[in-house]
């Protein structure tokens, strides 16, 4: 059993560090354009998915998925594709802490979703963690000038895909192997049409570049399934904790490697969401502490990342 636990936190902080370490990836893939790598990284997906599962589960469970999880992974491929490319602008702009801040906010904004969608009652100290994280918010649009739109786009985007996913049941890899399989053919569609045009950079700028854009779908399996091998082996708190190992990495990454700016109005934005995650996190551990009868229906952040 140690062992097992062993592993499956090295398993979740591999993932979590590759999430996190991924804005030094996608610049590497200038010149081209978000959409373009986008493309290319719903492509590359399916074909290492598609490989992954043909040597481990197959595909027989396919056949059991039906309509009403059809439909939901169509929803989630619409909102994970938003996710992806949002993200990938975000990095590529030069807007590296501000994708971290969506990752930071995720865990309020699916407790927010709770509350509004599914109608959950929240304890006292989530409210109040909700209401700092909201004050956070207003501070860092009084500081950008505008609201953090990235970073609300991608927390909505990433925390209404991980209650769509929720519902579906389906395992990490199958669940994404079908929903970019409903991308696949947008994606390869637009990349026939910049080929045909000149615009691609896929065998103008050299095979380097090109197995850098095919490496995005490596890029997407690898964590998804260290992060599959380590859901089954630690308990969910313990993911929970480790899930702000990527932001806090892409923040460090944002300020120290891509030299972006971080005024003092700006460090304080920052530091209301980390109070919000503390107190927040805080109860949530205190809650699975207490006897299970004695809890009330909770809402809580989603670990699992595409």
């Amino acid at each position: 059993m140690v062992s097992q636990a062993r592993t499956g936190f090295v398993a979740g902080a591999a993932a979590y560090l590759l999430w996190g370490l991924f804005p030094l990836y996608w610049p590497l893939l200038e010149p081209s354009k978000p959409v373009e790598i986008l493309a290319h990284r719903i492509v590359w997906s399916v074909v290492v998915l598609a490989v992954l599962l043909a040597a481990t589960s197959g595909f027989r469970w396919a056949g059991s998925i039906g309509r009403r999880r059809a439909g939901l992974l169509a929803l989630a491929a619409a909102l994970i594709t938003i996710n992806w490319g949002v993200y990938i602008y975000g990095v590529n702009s030069h807007h590296v802490v501000e994708t971290s801040l969506g990752y930071f906010i995720n865990p309020l904004i699916t407790v927010g979703l709770a509350v509004t969608l599914l109608r959950e009652r929240l304890r006292r100290a989530q409210w109040i963690a909700v209401a700092i994280g909201a004050l956070a918010v207003l501070v860092l649009a009084v500081d950008y000038g505008r609201p953090p739109y990235i970073s609300l786009t991608l927390a909505c985007s990433f925390g209404l895909y991980g209650l769509v996913k929720k519902r579906v049941g389906l395992d990490g890899a199958q669940s994404l192997a079908v929903e970019t399989g409903f991308l696949v053919l947008p994606a390869l569609a637009y990349l026939v049409v910049i080929g045909a045009t000149g615009d691609s950079t896929f065998t103008r700028e050299g095979a380097g570049h090109a197995a850098l854009l095919a490496g995005g779908g490596i890029a997407t399996a690898i964590p998804l399934i260290l992060f599959g091998a380590a859901a089954i082996r630690v308990p969910l708190t313990t993911l929970g904790l480790m899930q702000y190992l990527a932001p806090v990495l892409q923040f460090l990454i944002g300020v120290l490697v891509r030299g972006e700016a971080m005024p003092l109005s700006r460090l304080a934005g920052f530091a209301l969401v980390w109070l919000a995650l503390t107190v927040f996190t805080v109860d949530a551990i205190r809650a699975l502490r207490r006897p299970l009868s004695s809890l009330p229906v909770r809402a809580g952040p989603v670990s699992e990342r595409a």
